[in-house]
């Protein structure tokens, strides 16, 4: 089923707060092939624990299966550096859709914030979901 062209500038709760902790950063740079000591800056893309989350609620609530994405593109424009201890959330808007070849590209912008609600960083991505019609 093709999403609808409307969802375009729709914005979806906010996911849970995340603590950024010294251990998870570590964990994600070993995740990624990466190291991370204490007192390192965290890596760039961490932002993208938050950013997939808030893709699954906008997937959830469209009824978009997972398997049907291929992550096109993943940019991370930054207001300041993430740092252990921070408490952050995102919220994701759909940038913008358009339907080729019976797939929907979509684009969507998560601001991650603080616990605090200052912008920290905002995750734009381009999702494709393959439709129906392209599968068969």
């Amino acid at each position: 089923m093709a999403l609808d062209a409307s969802l375009v500038g729709a914005t979806y709760p906010p996911t849970a707060p995340y603590l950024v902790t010294a251990e998870r950063v570590a964990e994600f740079a070993a995740a990624t092939g990466g190291s991370w000591a204490p007192g390192a800056p965290v890596p760039p893309t961490f932002p993208i624990v938050l950013a997939f989350a808030a893709m699954q609620e906008f997937l959830d609530a469209e009824q978009v299966a997972l398997h049907r994405i291929v992550h096109g593109e993943q940019r991370f424009a930054y207001a300041r550096p993430v740092r252990p201890g921070d408490e952050l959330s995102a919220v994701l808007t759909v940038a913008s859709l358009r339907t080729i070849g019976g797939n929907d590209v979509v684009g969507t912008r998560s601001e991650v914030t603080d616990a605090a609600g200052a912008l920290v960083c905002t995750a734009s991505a381009t999702l494709v979901h393959r439709g129906e019609e392209a599968s068969a």
